[in-house]
């Protein structure tokens, strides 16, 4: 009930001024919780639904036409490359075959007779016997023939194609997923009919299978090709199915004013058991920190919101703003002293020998023939002023090979399982409120990975510290109206209030 309703319901100033400092002077609840930060296993994931699809499907169609003879197969069967599955009606391209056999004969024996009347013809042209137009024509006949020779050849070869294609064969090894034609059907060839012709069967190879998802535009930022993918279905609830993501297509798809993208996953599918159509739950495995130290989210504070935190807490703001920059100045000296460039040089890695470097907490392994004298020059071009154009081409390769290495956001050499080239899409620079000797003292904190509840630490806290966990910044805000309105009542009293 606020005082404007007490004051229309008849009271006076005086009756609100103490219904007002009698609810002031109420014990009030603890404005925070004291949490001890603990190291803590965080998994990010990215769930949708999915369905079951082949990898390849081919549908298997023929080029001849005719009536079904035989058909080999049934739904649910495996076949190698190149088995028979369908045999349809032969008698007509056979009787063309042997057409086309007959025709070459007779084109063979035209060509030998009219290179023997050639030869007779040279004969006679040389004794001037036959005019030159009759030496002519016997040379014209000739490749009237050959060419009569190479039309023959070509009508049996097609004729023996048209003859084969009488037998459909399997095209790849895989399952019998359809079969759309019995005995004694008639089907049009696929190649001389402009429908495209009958689809006889449907086949595909289940060995491995795709699962279609799709996820939400706000998720799609935090997924990457080749991230681990386990995947349930129905007929199989207690039996996890694991893949990758293959892709996430570029085109997105709007249901009931949502974006979403698709994204496939490709799953090893042992024993055939998957199969298309089925419905499935698709889980992407965006990140995982095992034993990572870890801050509540409530904990933490931006720039925004740090002075009305500190005044919760009976703190000045400015001189909490004073400590955080300081802070932050001291941590970035430590970074950039003498001989460094943003980065500390920790010797070679004990794993690979090659170096690493400390980038802002964390240890960073160089690529191979990367040394850290060379990052610390290229870092010391930037720094002078000239930014990335100051780089010559051998330097931009080195700022390459160094973001794929986890100079840029991928994984550190000494990094915990599970850091991956997104990380940069998690956590940021926080505020957050550490109990030092019994007193709140404010502390800048870099975080990572989050899952809502909690975020990474990569710098400013340690296991054992205790931080503060604060009420939102819109409830301090409210608490903060509250109480000006009480303090505006108290000054006023005398005054009328409301109408």
């Amino acid at each position: 009930m606020t005082i404007a309703t007490l004051a229309r319901r008849g009271l006076t100033a005086t009756a609100v001024l103490l219904v007002a400092m009698a609810c002031a002077e109420e014990e009030e609840p603890p404005m925070y919780q004291a949490i001890t930060i603990e190291e803590r296993n965080i998994v990010v994931s990215a769930s949708a639904a999915g369905q079951i699809e082949p990898v390849t499907t081919v549908e298997v169609k023929s080029k001849a036409s005719g009536e079904i003879r035989q058909v080999n197969v049934e739904t649910g069967d495996a076949v190698a490359t190149g088995d028979l599955l369908v045999k349809v009606d032969p008698r007509v391209p056979g009787n063309a075959l042997r057409q086309a056999e007959v025709d070459l004969e007779v084109a063979q024996a035209q060509l030998a007779n009219a290179e023997s009347q050639q030869r007779r013809s040279a004969e006679l042209y040389e004794t001037q016997s036959i005019t030159e137009t009759e030496w002519e024509q016997a040379n014209l006949s000739v490749a009237n023939a050959r060419a009569q020779l190479v039309r023959a050849e070509r009508s049996l070869e097609d004729a023996k194609i048209a003859f084969e294609d009488t037998d459909v064969r399997a095209p790849i090894d895989g399952i019998i997923i359809e079969k759309a034609v019995e005995i004694g059907t008639v089907i049009s060839s696929a190649t001389n009919n402009v429908s495209g012709g009958a689809v006889l069967l449907r086949m595909a190879n289940l060995d491995t299978v795709q699962v279609r998802s799709l996820i939400d535009e706000t998720d799609i930022g935090k997924i990457q090709p080749g991230m681990p993918v386990t995947i349930t279905v129905d007929a199989y609830p207690n039996r996890p199915f694991r893949g990758a993501v293959l892709k996430i297509e570029p085109q997105a798809t709007v249901q009931q004013n949502v974006t979403m993208f698709p994204v496939l996953a490709r799953i090893g599918n042992d024993g055939l058991l998957l199969k298309p159509g089925m419905n499935a739950e698709v889980e992407v495995h965006v990140g995982d920190r095992q034993n990572a130290v870890a801050v509540p989210n409530g904990a933490l504070r931006t720039d925004r919101d740090v002075a009305s935190a500190a005044l919760v807490l009976g703190l000045d703001p400015n001189s909490v703003r004073e400590q955080v920059a300081d802070a932050r100045q001291a941590a970035a000296n430590a970074a950039n002293g003498p001989g460094s460039a943003g980065a500390t040089t920790n010797g070679p890695a004990e794993a690979s020998g090659r170096e690493t470097m400390d980038f802002n907490g964390r240890q960073i392994e160089l690529p191979e023939g990367i040394t850290a004298a060379q990052v610390r020059e290229v870092f010391s071009k930037m720094r002078s002023g000239g930014g990335p154009q100051a780089l010559s081409a051998e330097d931009r390769q080195i700022m390459t090979r160094l973001r794929s290495a986890g100079g840029g956001g991928g994984r550190a050499g000494g990094a915990r399982r599970g850091q991956s080239n997104n990380d940069f899409l998690f956590g940021g620079n926080y505020i957050v409120f550490v109990l030092r000797e019994g007193a709140p003292t404010a502390v800048p904190v870099r975080t990572g990975l989050t899952d809502l509840d909690f975020s990474e630490v990569r710098s400013g806290l340690a296991v054992g510290d205790t931080v503060l966990l604060l009420p939102s910044a819109s409830l301090i805000a409210n608490q903060q109206e509250w109480q000006e309105r009480i303090g505006r009542v108290t000054r006023n009293s005398g005054l009328p209030i409301g109408r």
